[in-house]
């Protein structure tokens, strides 16, 4: 039988997927993104007419959209599939009038999750489509491009040709500046800490001081500490109280697209962009071998955690076969979103079903896509399992007048536990400490009492987790947005990242203080999650988009005037390095890019010559025993180690070597980054040491 329906979706791995499961009747064709857009020369907004949109078909899409028209005419109907949010909505727009297809008409199918019941389902009830959706999209592209093409032209002519200022990326650079000016005004406070080792049938065990006469107290300085480690002496550490009690732990919800976001980056040390890729590839669909094409995951823009009564019953189901009854809650776990602002419009990011259990469908795998899809797995499985429930015993003991407190707990029942545990930002570990069994009034002698110095931290980098976090809690941006953004301010150099931390370039602080300066609501965090309350409403058929711009619009525009007139010009000088060219022999100086600074020639663009800053981490190659280990950075951005007598020596490691050889066979030693700290590993023998702690702000 000759297809006689037409479906049009974004990628060809999703048409391929759609039309296993629709048969031959369908015809599935991807329209590969976007099919039009405003134009890049000029802005392409008719302000003046209500903001009309200039759209013109996006360059290089000839063919696609020939071989769309030629199988148009071949059939009888058309739906437009693509995804089920904003951006998916506005592309089925722009086909249908590409196409010549009544947007009134059911044409619009939708789906959040690409399972062949799923899509059928979805077939039986095509809607028309919502414009309240579409015109969300015109709003915040238009509000972006009028941001983005009337501030950009400024700043080419007062700082420097080629800058652009964005209205959600500004705001991003603005937390990464203002947190820079926190960290180098922040001034350290010193403090100490007294722990003593104390053992008891073998099993050691820490202690802490806390205070004196039953009263928490800081250690201030050494003096301070001297004197308590006077009252203590060699007296006996005697129990004078112990408190047991039972708390449960609760699992996490299941991903949205920030927390997705930030356990890959926690867990699996991805970017945003690529832990959202991978996800697109796993919700687009996989080939299972004899099963074929299946999507694995549902929907992965989403800010909800809700989760389906026929996902949550699978679920229970396979937990009790899994794991036995004691593993499944009383009543099914739902979970509400946390942000007041959230559209909730889909699902939380799950499975498509439980039974495709990571290690069966990992062979048909690539290693990030079943390391990610891993995570997703067993997060959802563990969000419907029972709570954990751990035993905590608090120890106080006395000595010399001065109290010591000693915390141990276990898991009494491991619940979701068994399954999975989120990680954190702080790399904090969620091991048992065990605390042997104490009496009131046993006593201990003390195996060490160790004091030391620390100091007060300043707040942390921005890591892109902590990034994704902030923006989300202050409603900045939405699920589709923040790999953009994280991506844009990278980009155009006004923030680079060292170490897995974003710092503010000399370029993005001085844009940013041009825009305080002229444009304050620009950078205002209140007023931007404003605008995306405001083009949730659009979204919703609750506010008029042309209203909305025109209210943005009216003061913008008298900001624009004024800082054309007041805005003065800006000289941004590069600095000079104590290097010179090895091309023409003129000055290098210090470039920022995406991965930090680097070198380039001062006669650019005449002579391009560009090469990284080479660090010297103290270390004789082991290799050639000639050469000096030097710190490197891959076309990635990612750091590596390596010989600096390259090509004549071509010792490399991903891991930082350590000038001391090992202890036990001789060999390489390397420091190893982990997520509670760092270890000193050897490179040929199990030898294994913690790295000497020096209070550093963690990774």
């Amino acid at each position: 039988m000759a297809a006689d329906t037409l479906v049009i979706v974004e990628s060809p791995a999703k048409a391929k997927t759609i039309g296993k499961y629709l048969g031959s009747k369908f015809i599935v064709k991807a329209s590969m993104g976007h099919i039009r857009d405003l134009p890049k020369s000029q802005t392409g907004v008719d302000v003046e007419q209500g903001f009309t949109p200039k759209y013109i078909t996006i360059r290089g899409k000839g063919d696609v959209l020939k071989e769309l028209k030629d199988a148009r005419k071949k059939v009888k109907r058309v739906y437009l599939a693509a995804d089920p949010d904003r951006e998916g909505e506005a592309i089925a727009w722009h086909l249908a009038h590409y196409l010549e297809i009544d947007e009134t008409e059911p044409c619009r199918v939708v789906f959040n999750e690409i399972t062949k019941q799923a899509v059928k389902e979805a077939f039986k009830q095509p809607r028309k489509i919502n414009m309240d959706l579409v015109n969300a999209q015109q709003a915040r592209r238009i509000l972006d491009r009028l941001v983005g093409y009337k501030i950009s032209p400024l700043l080419w002519k007062k700082v420097k040709k080629g800058l652009s200022a964005g209205r959600v990326q500004s705001v991003a650079v603005k937390l990464i500046s203002d947190r820079e000016k926190e960290i180098k005004a922040f001034e350290p406070e010193e403090y100490w800490s007294i722990t003593a080792t104390l053992a008891e049938k073998n099993i050691a065990f820490e202690a802490k001081f806390y205070g004196e006469g039953g009263e928490k107290k800081d250690l201030p300085n050494e003096a301070e500490v001297n004197r308590i480690l006077a009252a203590v002496g060699k007296n006996a550490f005697v129990v004078s109280e112990i408190k047991e009690r039972e708390r449960q732990r609760h699992p996490s919800p299941p991903f949205i697209t920030s927390s997705m976001q930030q356990e890959a980056a926690r867990k699996l040390n991805f970017r945003a962009a690529k832990t959202m890729q991978i996800a697109q590839q796993l919700y687009e669909g996989v080939d299972l071998g004899k099963e074929g094409t299946v999507g694995l995951i549902t929907y992965m823009r989403t800010d909800s955690p809700r989760i389906s009564p026929i996902a949550q019953e699978e679920a229970r189901e396979y937990i009790a076969k899994q794991f036995g009854p004691a593993f499944v809650p009383e009543t099914p776990r739902n979970y509400s979103k946390k942000n007041a602002n959230a559209q909730d419009a889909h699902e939380g990011i799950r499975p498509t079903s439980v039974a495709y259990e990571p290690e069966a469908v990992k062979p048909f795998l690539s290693r990030d896509q079943f390391r990610l899809y891993k995570l997703v797995w067993e997060r959802f499985v563990a969000s419907q399992m029972t709570s954990a429930v751990l035993d905590t015993v608090t120890a106080d003991l006395e000595a010399g007048g001065v109290l010591f407190r000693a915390v141990g707990s276990k898991v009494k029942f491991p619940g979701f536990m068994k399954v999975y545990v989120e990680g954190n930002d702080d790399g904090v570990t969620d091991d048992d400490k065990f605390l042997p069994p104490l009496e009131k009034g046993q006593k201990l002698k003390a195996e060490s009492i160790l004091p030391k110095q620390h100091f007060t931290q300043p707040p942390p980098r921005y890591t892109e987790s902590r990034l994704v976090r902030a923006l989300e809690e202050l409603g900045i941006g939405r699920p589709s947005t923040y790999a953009p953004i994280l991506d844009t301010i990278q980009r155009r150099g006004y923030a680079a990242m060292e170490e897995k931390k974003f710092f503010p370039t000399e370029l993005g602080d001085m844009v940013i203080a041009m825009m305080e300066e002229f444009f304050p609501e620009i950078l205002d965090v209140e007023f931007t999650a404003h605008m995306e309350e405001d083009l949730d409403f659009v979204e919703e058929g609750k506010a008029d988009w042309v209203k909305v711009l025109g209210e943005f619009y009216e003061s913008f525009e008298k900001r624009l005037e004024v800082a054309e007139e007041e805005m003065k010009e800006v000289e941004l000088k590069d600095e000079i390095a104590d290097e010179q060219c090895d091309k023409c022999g003129r000055h290098m100086v210090y470039k920022m890019g995406r991965f930090g600074k680097f070198l380039a020639c001062s006669g650019f663009p005449d002579c391009r010559n560009a090469k990284p800053i080479v660090k010297d981490v103290g270390v004789t190659c082991p290799k050639c025993k000639k050469g000096s280990i030097v710190e490197r950075r891959s076309k990635r951005g990612r750091v590596f180690y390596g010989c600096d007598v390259y090509p004549e020596c071509d010792f490399v490691s991903w891991d930082q070597p350590v000038s001391d050889p090992c202890p036990d066979c001789g060999a390489l030693l390397v420091k190893k980054r982990t997520r509670n700290g760092a270890v000193i590993q050897c490179t040929a023998c199990t030898h294994k040491q913690e790295e000497q702690d020096t209070d550093q702000e963690e990774a």
